[in-house]
């Protein structure tokens, strides 16, 4: 028979623990413990009563609009039954080869696996999962039933297509919460612990359930890292440079040389202003800004302001003339160089875009930009990924009341969203954590610069989010105007490099290709491996993953069609783009310092902008 033995309790009580029998914890020890506790949550609860007692405007029963698409789906089901039952057969008949198998198990003979889990889902990781017949079946049952439930909406005729993926986001998120992983009484790691600690994990777990509420004012605001063991400057964006210029939206950080010559023409990094610009600067052997001042580039990157209610009123052209227009400028002005090479990351991505297309439109900052390079870039936002489904017109709606009063989308607001999509690795993961195993979050450089969240100003959110995700107008001639120039990206010329990743959940590989298709000019399209951030962030000595290249780009072509064709070579794309950046950067010069041109220090990198806080 198979089976697995959970490890036995420790022998000697915790240092400091009152004991009594078999070092069970002393009754007298866990009522002080749990009246401690509870007397810090009193507080938290009664003030979250208060505070939404009082809101004027009730709760929304409804806020995310799924009750439209969820009607439709079941008038659609009712309208082909055979569909509906023959998934529900399917279902059944895996269910009664899984009890089969189970029973093989239980006997001790060979078995086979009905429904296993992804190589990427790391919540059946525990080796008991697969050992024990009774956690086995739990997890198999669980994957064989979220997939049918999965299985059962994607399926359903009728649906548009943005009632699909809004049906099929909210499902995931339902069956991933329903992960036995995520209860404890049927999680064996869970399991594991209480009985090694006698209950004090679980007790350290409410502590850390109190100490996350006290954080968000009665909000849950889950800690994901030990915030306390970074600081901006100190150990996270600590490349050496000065801020040589600055406005309201943004200071522009001009990094010091590491080589005694560097490439004639300068490098400027737009990062997105969803986050802060430092996820291209964490530490020096993952900072893409150091790596490329090594190489011998005169670096310069925008950070953005962590906008507030004075701010209101910027809008996307805010970001086109006081971000990078003003930049390209103090560049000149800095260096003597008037142009510069760009590159843009995520919506940083999309701002140059659209400002390479205003720019192709009325011939103003003419030839300023020598090429464009685009880090996980949507400029067709036909398939746009998960965050498409929180657009429709009634969520919009709903975000203008919130950003009305103060004038900006508090980045809560855009952390929680981020989060729910990866919502097994950035929420049920920490929950598992923090509050079941009673432990702390390992530091985690990223996952700091994750919650460093930032604001969006209320004008130029609301008309990102309409112009863009809903009504997809940017790749569409004329469909977007800035500052009364109607825009076509078919003008654009620039020579382009387009970095996309294959797993990508904000910016899906094959809509970032679809988009690279529109635009003119000579184009390079490489695909890196994993996603958003670590496809992106993925510095030549640590030797991981591959990307994926081709260059024969035909503007007929399918995105699969071009991964078919496509060499795959080992390693970071980083080293592709500095060769095809060299066509565009000139000769060697002597090395710039920052501060010695025309335009002199402020202070030093990283500058007091990306160090404001929320609130």
């Amino acid at each position: 028979m198979t089976s697995s033995k959970l490890p036995s309790s420790p022998k000697s009580p915790a240092p400091g623990k009152t004991r009594f029998g078999d070092d069970i914890p002393s009754p007298a020890a866990f009522n002080q413990q749990m009246t401690e506790i509870l007397e810090r949550l009193r507080p938290l609860v009664k003030d979250y009563v208060d505070r939404h007692a009082s809101e004027e405007t009730p709760t929304r029963p409804d806020p995310m609009n799924v009750q439209p698409a969820i009607f439709n789906m079941w008038q659609n089901m009712f309208r082909n039954p055979q569909q509906m039952i023959d998934t529900q057969v399917e279902y059944w008949q895996n269910m009664m080869l899984l009890w089969q198998e189970m029973g093989k198990k239980f006997l001790g003979e060979h078995s086979t696996e009905i429904a296993s889990p992804d190589k990427s889902d790391r919540r059946f990781r525990d080796p008991l999962w697969s050992e024990n017949v009774a956690f086995d079946m739990l997890k198999q049952s669980y994957l064989l039933t979220s997939h049918y439930i999965q299985k059962s909406v994607r399926n359903v005729e009728g649906l548009d297509n943005k009632q699909r993926a809004k049906l099929d986001f909210y499902t995931r998120q339902f069956t991933d919460a329903l992960a036995p992983s995520n209860f404890a009484m049927t999680n064996p790691e869970v399991i594991r612990e209480t009985v090694n600690t006698k209950g004090q994990n679980l007790i350290k777990g409410l502590e850390n359930l109190v100490e996350d509420l006290e954080r968000g004012d009665g909000e849950l605001v889950i800690r994901k890292t030990n915030y306390d063991a970074y600081e901006v400057g100190k150990n996270i964006a600590t490349t050496a440079g000065e801020v040589i210029f600055e406005n309201d939206l943004m200071q522009l950080i001009q990094y010091s040389p590491s080589t005694d010559k560097v490439f004639k023409v300068p490098l400027l990094v737009v990062p997105p202003w969803i986050n802060k610009y430092y996820i291209l600067d964490l530490r020096p052997d993952n900072s893409f800004v150091k790596w490329a001042v090594d190489q011998g580039f005169t670096v310069f990157v925008i950070s953005w302001v962590n906008p507030d209610s004075k701010l209101a009123k910027k809008t996307f052209a805010s970001y086109m003339e006081e971000g990078l227009f003003a930049a390209l400028d103090a560049i000149e002005t800095a260096t003597g160089q008037k142009k510069a090479n760009v590159v843009g990351y995520c919506i940083g991505g999309t701002l140059l875009t659209t400002s390479l297309a205003y720019m192709a439109a009325t011939g103003r900052m003419k030839d300023r930009i020598a090429s464009a390079t685009f880090l996980t870039t949507l400029i067709d936002f036909t398939e746009a990924g998960d965050l498409g489904v929180f657009v429709d017109d009634d969520q919009l709606r709903l975000l203008d009341e919130k950003m009305e009063s103060k004038g900006y989308l508090e980045g809560e607001e855009l952390r929680n969203t981020f989060s729910l999509l990866r919502a097994n690795d950035l929420i049920w993961s920490f929950v598992i954590n923090n509050y079941m195993l009673g432990k702390e979050p390992f530091p985690f450089d990223l996952l700091y610069w994750n919650d460093d969240s930032t604001n969006m100003p209320a004008a130029m959110h609301s008309f990102y989010l309409r112009n863009m995700y809903r009504d997809n107008l940017l790749c569409r001639p004329g469909g977007i105007t800035l500052e009364g120039t109607g825009l076509d990206v078919r003008k654009i010329e620039v020579p382009s490099y387009f970095l996309s990743t294959k797993d990508d959940h904000i910016a899906p590989w094959k809509s970032t290709f679809d988009g690279m298709a529109l635009l003119g000019g000579k184009k390079t399209f490489v695909l890196s491996a994993s996603g958003h951030v670590a496809g992106v962030v993925n510095p030549p000595a640590a030797k991981k993953y591959h990307y994926w290249e081709n260059n024969t780009l035909d503007p007929r072509d399918h995105p699969d069609d071009w991964f078919e064709k496509a060499a795959q070579h080992e390693g970071s794309w980083w080293t592709h783009w500095k060769q095809w950046m060299k066509q565009y950067s000139g000769d060697q010069v002597a090395a710039r310092a920052p501060g010695q041109g025309k335009l002199k220090s402020i202070e030093p990198a990283p500058g007091r902008y990306v160090k404001k806080k929320l609130g």
